[in-house]
């Protein structure tokens, strides 16, 4: 059968063309509303501004066919093979494309709203600016598609798969996406208000600028994931995991984080430089070692809390009846948590040392003075104790301001 043939028996009112095989036909422009085509080979096809509104194409074959400007409103296109096909500014309103293969097709601008893809196949398919309003893609497989600034809005994504896929600014308002997979997805200025993304993978994703105001987060998996400049204002991010997530300039007002406490922002977030000041006076007794009577500081405090002698590396006191090498490796682990703090010894301003035996002042001070020039040494206390932690000589706390 030829196109002319086709046509011919339409227009006499003939309906039922299954199964047939009009593989490379040109159909450019044709009005075949309501046709039966269930089974038809219609590949590589020119199909371009034809008019298939609810045409029966179930499982029809449209791989590589040019359906530009096309208009297959609440057409039946359950199982149809639309790989590579081209269906860019399509009409497929209310359209059923149930288990669809729509993999590496063109949708670019097309309208498929409330049309049903559930199960289908959108593997690397390109939806941009597509609109997909309330749209149901149910279990859905739409990994490295392209769905930048596609208006999702109120769609159905639940149990769809979205590895990878770019969603740069589009708009999914109050759209459902729990137990969906995102991980790897660019969400870069997405319009996320109100989603339901709970139960969701959003490993590695980037949600950059994205607005998820109000959206429920609840269970989902954000390790690794960015959310700098994001608007999460009242998010719901209870159980969520926000493991190594990067929260720059993320606006979180009001949120619930993973523990349930709702997150209140600190209203005055300007971080003062640390002053320093040395205090001494004649009219109090002057320091016995290297430390000064008092230091006046300003900025944040660091409280870092007593370090004994125990090798991190072996977990276990190394030394126990040397003081000086105790001592070391009391500076050391002090050393390391300060680094880890943002500061260095020159921000310490309190030391509190403690010694089972005060015969071992001389011997401790010797290794201290090695951290403290006295010019600049930080206020201090020492005292005598029965007894330390693991039975150890020295134990040493201090007070950092950066």
């Amino acid at each position: 059968m030829d196109a002319q043939e086709l046509l011919e028996k339409y227009q006499q009112g003939e309906r039922n063309f299954e199964r047939v095989k009009l593989n490379g036909i040109n159909l450019k422009g044709t009005d075949l509303s309501g046709i039966n085509l269930q089974h038809a080979d219609l590949s590589l096809s020119d199909l371009s501004d034809i008019i298939l509104d609810k045409a029966k194409l179930y499982q029809i074959n449209l791989s590589n066919a040019c359906l530009e400007g096309a208009s297959l409103k609440s057409a039946s296109l359950e199982s149809a093979n639309f790989n590579g096909a081209i269906l860019s500014q399509a009409d497929l309103t209310q359209a059923s494309l149930t288990s669809a293969n729509l993999k590496n097709s063109n949708i670019e601008r097309a309208t498929l709203n409330g049309a049903n893809l559930t199960s289908a196949n959108l593997v690397a398919a390109n939806c941009s600016q597509a609109s997909l309003i309330k749209v149901n893609f149910s279990s859905a497989n739409l990994t490295s598609s392209n769905l930048e600034r596609a208006n999702l809005n109120r769609a159905i994504l639940t149990g769809v798969k979205l590895v990878n896929a770019n969603l740069q600014f589009s708009e999914l308002q109050l759209s459902n996406l729990s137990q969906s997979d995102l991980s790897g997805a660019n969400l870069i200025n997405a319009y996320l208000v109100g989603a339901n993304i709970e139960d969701c993978n959003l490993t590695a994703s980037c949600l950059q600028f994205a607005n998820l105001e109000v959206a429920s987060l609840q269970r989902t998996n954000l390790i690794s994931a960015n959310l700098d400049g994001a608007n999460l204002k009242k998010v719901d991010l209870t159980q969520a995991n926000i493991y190594s997530v990067s929260f720059n300039n993320t606006d979180l007002t009001d949120a619930i984080m993973p523990d349930g406490e709702i997150y209140k922002a600190i209203k005055n977030n300007i971080i003062l430089p640390m002053t320093r000041q040395v205090i001494r006076t004649d009219k109090a007794p002057a320091p016995v070692g290297p430390y000064n009577q008092a230091i006046v500081a300003s900025g944040q405090m660091i409280f870092v809390a007593g370090q004994i002698a125990i090798d991190p590396r072996l977990g276990d006191v190394l030394n126990k009846d040397d003081v000086t090498k105790q001592t070391e490796q009391v500076m050391a682990n002090l050393e390391a948590i300060l680094t880890a703090a943002g500061a260095t010894f020159e921000n310490v301003v309190k030391t509190g040392v403690f010694l089972k035996d005060m015969n071992d002042f001389a011997a401790m001070n010797a290794i201290y003075a090695k951290y403290f020039p006295s010019e600049s040494a930080p206020a201090r206390a020492c005292v005598e104790v029965s007894r330390l932690p693991k039975d150890v000589l020295v134990e040493i706390e201090c007070i950092a301001v950066i």
